[in-house]
């Protein structure tokens, strides 16, 4: 819930504004509170719990497309990293046979199985060096020229809107955040890859 600096609830609320802002609907909102999942940048979370809560989620919403970090976590946190794992052990898990001929017990393939059956598929953002993150639009050109499955450009428009949506965020608006919205190549171009 975002609850590192004890702000779960202001953080709630902010990211609703910002859903708002993007157009999407606080009934599209959810937010995980778990006790074993933490809000903290030095805290990787368990991989098979938190895929099978992304799991849930995926079937009861119907969702055909989740978007993720990369192994990078775009800035290394680590709560990003685990959702990269948690996807990656969701949809990628080695179709392995056991010794003894059953996968009876084998709690990862029914999670594969069952993310495959809801017709799924993962999008993973490009982390990016720091000298290509924060030169903005001029990232573009670059971006452009590297091979990726999915490429977003945002028109002017859109970008103002997504740093409207990220100055939502008040208590998470420290100095180097708002840099990070000036500066950004994030708030105009993102590349993906297929998981």
């Amino acid at each position: 819930s975002g609850n590192y600096y004890n702000q779960g609830e202001i953080r709630k609320k902010e990211l609703e504004q910002s859903c708002c802002v993007l157009g999407i609907p606080a009934s599209d909102v959810t937010v995980i509170d778990h006790r074993d999942l933490p809000d903290n940048p030095a805290v990787e979370w368990d991989t098979q719990l938190l895929a099978t809560l992304v799991l849930k989620h995926v079937e009861a919403k119907n969702i055909n497309l989740v978007v993720t970090f990369d192994a990078g976590g775009v800035s290394g946190h680590a709560n990003h990293v685990s959702l990269y794992a948690a996807l990656r052990y969701s949809v990628c898990t080695l179709l392995w046979v056991p010794p003894w001929g059953t996968l009876q017990g084998c709690y990862c393939f029914e999670i594969f199985f069952l993310f495959l059956s809801v017709g799924c598929r993962v999008l993973v953002l490009e982390s990016v060096n720091l000298f290509r993150k924060y030169i903005s639009f001029l990232d573009v050109l670059i971006s452009c020229l590297l091979p990726r499955d999915a490429l977003f450009i945002l028109t002017e428009e859109e970008t103002e809107q997504a740093k409207r949506a990220m100055r939502c965020h008040h208590s998470q608006l420290l100095w180097f955040r708002r840099l990070y919205v000036l500066f950004s190549r994030y708030l105009v171009v993102n590349s993906l890859r297929l998981l």
